[in-house]
């Protein structure tokens, strides 16, 4: 039996893959490539270049490579993105989830991991947040994700059908053998853009809000390395192939670093100062977003590696400069 990966030629997707092959899995990939890399993906993989939605292949795949499993990667993840083009976030976040989902029912797979976001809680109450938490996303993009969750649910309640769905909070880091990394070319999340800085791909680095109500004034967030990411794959993958019921989880490690700590790691990595530019606030940035992820170490024994926050940005810096 094959684990089927959507958008495994991404950034998190090019992790699983690896980890999937390196504990002896025969795994699958499915990706169109529009952000995607080829790249990334694994020799050992096999390889398919087309669109998820795309229900007559997907069924194919299933036929073919016997798939037991799907996680699903693929998809939007730009915010700024969905607000300017709802319509494409809609369609290619959940309509293609519903197709997804809808041949995974017809041909007998069962387990189904779906890549979720903290997005869908939207700007939270300032504390830390766990699953039960009011779900109030503030842009297209955490709505698409909230409303295939919300599919997903229905889909498992009618069906012989289970799902796990994995609310990341802000993932960073790469592959301790820097077999793969975040490559997307219009990546925005903070740890890349500083060490493209620290490289000097980039003039400066912006910190958007010097004013939130925390110890530096700067927003906090719960930055979680990419490989403990995938544990919690391995592991929900594996509680559902024992028969586990459908649930959600939160991914990050419950503690949160603001901006000029992350600036600070950067610096004592590179010993040079990091080149900043403070700015406004960012309209819908709350100021802490934490994750609570007890339910995710209780129920699957999740236990992180990798929490240090040098330790995230001196794998970072390591893959992004293998390009300069």
């Amino acid at each position: 039996m094959a684990v089927l990966v959507t958008g495994g030629a991404g950034y998190i997707g090019s992790h699983m893959t690896y980890a999937l092959l390196d504990r002896g899995e025969d795994v699958v990939v499915l990706d169109n490539l529009s952000t995607g890399i080829r790249g990334l993906v694994s020799e050992k993989a096999g390889f398919v270049q087309g669109e998820v939605g795309d229900m007559a292949l997907v069924r194919r795949i299933v036929s073919d490579f016997k798939v037991d499993a799907v996680v699903h990667f693929a998809g939007s993840i730009v915010v700024p993105d969905s607000v300017a083009q709802p319509l494409r976030y809609y369609a290619n976040n959940t309509v293609v989830s519903r197709a997804l989902a809808e041949v995974c029912v017809e041909t007998g797979v069962r387990n189904f991991i779906f890549s979720s976001t903290a997005a869908v809680y939207g700007l939270g109450d300032g504390g830390m947040i766990a699953e039960d938490a009011h779900k109030a996303p503030i842009n297209p993009y955490g709505r698409s994700k909230l409303m295939t969750e919300w599919m997903l649910e229905d889909a498992a309640h009618a069906h012989d059908f289970r799902f796990m769905a994995l609310r990341y909070f802000n993932v960073a880091g790469a592959d301790a053998k820097l077999r793969t990394g975040q490559s997307t070319p219009r990546a925005t999340h903070l740890i890349k853009r500083a060490c493209q800085v620290a490289l000097k791909r980039a003039s400066h680095l912006d910190i958007f809000g010097t004013d939130y109500p925390t110890p530096d004034g700067t927003g906090v967030r719960d930055y979680i390395h990419v490989e403990d990411l995938i544990a919690a794959h391995l592991l929900a993958l594996d509680a559902l192939r024992r028969g586990g019921a459908s649930t959600v989880y939160n991914c990050g490690y419950g503690q949160g670093f603001s901006v000029r700590q992350v600036i600070c790691a950067v610096e004592r990595l590179t010993c040079a100062p990091l080149p900043v530019r403070e700015a406004s606030r960012r309209a819908g940035d709350p100021a802490t977003v934490i994750a609570d992820s007890t339910r995710l170490k209780q129920e699957l024994k999740w236990q992180p590696a990798h929490q240090d926050l040098d330790e995230i940005v001196r794998t970072a810096f390591e893959w992004e400069r293998r390009f300069n």
